[in-house]
C-alpha cells in the first residue's frame, strides 16, 4: 500500500484530529432460576441511520466532531441524528489539552463531550501521547524530563475524563512504513514508552478502553501492519494493557481497500484485542470502497466500530477530494447508502459486541419478568465482565457511586432485591440513581421508596430503572467500571444476574 503523503501525515499537524444466551439468576430464600433466549433486533427490520444501524449489531458508527462547528445547525443535525459514537478532531490532543506545562485547559473537549452526552452518544477521547500537535513546550524537552512530561499529561487529562469516555486513542502513530519505530521524540525517551504510556493509563482510569491508533496499517502483507502488530502481539503475552487496536483507514488515490483488509481485523482480534476503524474517509466517497470497508469490519466480530473523520465533505482536512457520506450541503451520497445496507445487513455478534447504545427509540425495550421472590441476599454479576456491582472501598456515605469490581463476598457487594423493587446494601442503603436520563450515575443512597431507587430485573437479563425506563449500563469489563444508565440495547454490558450467596 501506499503511504499518504507527509503533508497528512507527520511533519503538519493534521486539522482533524460478548454475549451468550442470556440467563437471569434471582435471589430469594431458595434460587430460582429463569432461562431465556436474548432478544435481538429483527434483522429485517432495516434502521434508517448509521448510529442505529450499527447498533443492531453491537456496533457504533460515528464521526469526528469540531468545537468550532457546533454552532452549524446543519452540522449538528445530521451528527445528532446519524451518529452513536463521536471523537474529537483536535481538542483532546496535547497542544490543545495542555498548552502550558502544568496548566490544562478543557473547555473545547469539554463542549465537544456534553454536546455529545446531552444526546446519549458516546464518546472516544483522541489523543493521549504522539509526536505531533504537541505543544511548543513539550516539543523542547527530551530524555527522563520529556519522558515524566508524558505522563503527567496522561494522568492530567484522564482524571479530568476519568468514567466519561468509552476509549482512549492512547498512542498514536509511533511506527514508520517498514515496521520499524518511528524517530520521534518520544522515541527517544526509551523503546519502552509506548508500554509506559498505557499502564499509566491504565492506572489513570482502569474503566474505559485503552487503544493504540495508527494509518496504513489496514494492508496485511505491508510492514507497518506487521510492525504494530508484533508490538501487540509482545504486549498481549507480557500482560501490558491493551484493549484495542485503531485502524485509522484512510483510503486515497494511492492506499485503496486492500483485498486482505478482513484478515488484516481478524488477524488483530486473533490476539485478543477489539478492532475499530477510527479515521475514515475514501477519495471521491467510492462506494465500493466504503460498502467493502464497512463489510469487512462487520465480518469481524471484534471489529467494534467505525467513525469516518468528519460530517460533510466541507469539513474534511481532505475537502478537495470530496471523502465523506454527506456532501457539503449535508445531503447523503450514494456511498452512505452503501454503507447503511451493510449495516442493516450485518448479523449480530453475541459472543463479541462491544458496550454500545442505539440511538434513541431504535431498540425494543426489554421484557419485564415476573416480579422476583424477595429477601434473599445475593450479588449482582456482569455478564460481559463476571465482577460484582460493588460500593468502593465499602463506603456507606450517601452519593458513593457504584463500579465493577472482582467479586469477594464482602458486604459492600452484598445486594437485596425487595418486595418495593429495591436493592438494597448494608440493609438500609439503597441502588440510586441520580438522574433519568443516559448516563446518569448510579449511586447509593439512604432508602426512600422513591421511583429512582425502584428496578425491574427483566427475563434479557437487564436491570431497568422504574423511574427511567434505562438499563443499568457499564462502559468496559475492568475493575473500577462505573455504572451508570443508558438507553437499552441488550448487549453483555447492560446484563447482570442476581445470584444468591
Amino acid at each position: 500500500m501506499t503511504a499518504p503523503s507527509a503533508a497528512h501525515h507527520g511533519r503538519n499537524p493534521r486539522r482533524r484530529s460478548p454475549l451468550r444466551t442470556a440467563s437471569l439468576t434471582l435471589a430469594a430464600g431458595a434460587l430460582t432460576v429463569l432461562t431465556v433466549v436474548l432478544v435481538i433486533p429483527n434483522a429485517n427490520a432495516a434502521a434508517s441511520t448509521l448510529g442505529a444501524a450499527a447498533a443492531q449489531s453491537g456496533r457504533y458508527f460515528g464521526t469526528a466532531i469540531a468545537a468550532s462547528r457546533l454552532g452549524d445547525s446543519t452540522y449538528t443535525s445530521i451528527s445528532a441524528r446519524e451518529f452513536n459514537m463521536v471523537t474529537a478532531e483536535n481538542e483532546m490532543k496535547p497542544d490543545a489539552t495542555q498548552p502550558n506545562r502544568g496548566q490544562f485547559s478543557f473547555s473545547a473537549g469539554d463542549q465537544i463531550y456534553n454536546w455529545a452526552n446531552q444526546r446519549g452518544i458516546k464518546v472516544r477521547g483522541h489523543t493521549l501521547a504522539w509526536h505531533s500537535q504537541q505543544p511548543g513546550w513539550m516539543q523542547s524537552l527530551n530524555g527522563s524530563n520529556l519522558r515524566q512530561a508524558m505522563i503527567d499529561h496522561i494522568n492530567g487529562v484522564m482524571a479530568h475524563y476519568k468514567g466519561k469516555l468509552a476509549a482512549w486513542d492512547v498512542v498514536n502513530e509511533a511506527f514508520n512504513e517498514d515496521g520499524s519505530r518511528r524517530s520521534s521524540n518520544l522515541q527517544g525517551t526509551g523503546n519502552d514508552w509506548i508500554e509506559v504510556a498505557f499502564r499509566t493509563a491504565r492506572a489513570a482510569d482502569p474503566s474505559t478502553k485503552l487503544c493504540y491508533n495508527d494509518y496504513n496499517i489496514e494492508n496485511w502483507s505491508y510492514g507497518k501492519t506487521q510492525g504494530v502488530y508484533r508490538m501487540i502481539q509482545d504486549f498481549k503475552s507480557r500482560g501490558v494493557p491493551i484493549d484495542c487496536v485503531g485502524l485509522q483507514t484512510h483510503f486515497t488515490g494511492g492506499s485503496s481497500l486492500p483485498g486482505n483488509f478482513q484478515t488484516t481485523l481478524s488477524s488483530f482480534a486473533a490476539l485478543g484485542v477489539d478492532v475499530a476503524l477510527t479515521e475514515v474517509d475514501v477519495t471521491n466517497a467510492s462506494t465500493s470502497q466504503y460498502a467493502g470497508l464497512t463489510q469487512a469490519c462487520m465480518n469481524v466480530a471484534r471489529c467494534i466500530g467505525i467513525t469516518v473523520w468528519g460530517v460533510r465533505d466541507s469539513d474534511s482536512w481532505r475537502s478537495s477530494e470530496s471523502p465523506l457520506l454527506f456532501n457539503s450541503g449535508g445531503g447523503a451520497k450514494s456511498a452512505y447508502t452503501s454503507v447503511l445496507n451493510a449495516l442493516n445487513a450485518a448479523s449480530p455478534q453475541p459472543s463479541q459486541s462491544p458496550p454500545t447504545s442505539p440511538s434513541p427509540g431504535t431498540s425494543p425495550g426489554p421484557s419485564a419478568s415476573p416480579t422476583p421472590p424477595s429477601g434473599g441476599i445475593g450479588r449482582i454479576v456482569g455478564a460481559q465482565s463476571g465482577r460484582c456491582v460493588d460500593v468502593p472501598s465499602a463506603s456507606q456515605n450517601n452519593g458513593t457511586r457504584v463500579q465493577l469490581y472482582d467479586c469477594n463476598n464482602q458486604a459492600n457487594q452484598q445486594w437485596t432485591y425487595t418486595s418495593g423493587k429495591q436493592l438494597t446494601v448494608y440493609g438500609n442503603k439503597c441502588l440510586d440513581a441520580a438522574g433519568s436520563g443516559n448516563g446518569a450515575q448510579i449511586q447509593i443512597y439512604s432508602c426512600n421508596g422513591q421511583a429512582n431507587q425502584q428496578w425491574n430485573l427483566n427475563a434479557n437479563g437487564t436491570i431497568t430503572g422504574v423511574q427511567s425506563g434505562r438499563c443499568l449500563d457499564v462502559w468496559s469489563a475492568a475493575n473500577g467500571a462505573q455504572v451508570q444508565l443508558y438507553a437499552c440495547n441488550g448487549q453483555a454490558n447492560q446484563r447482570f444476574s442476581l445470584i444468591s450467596q
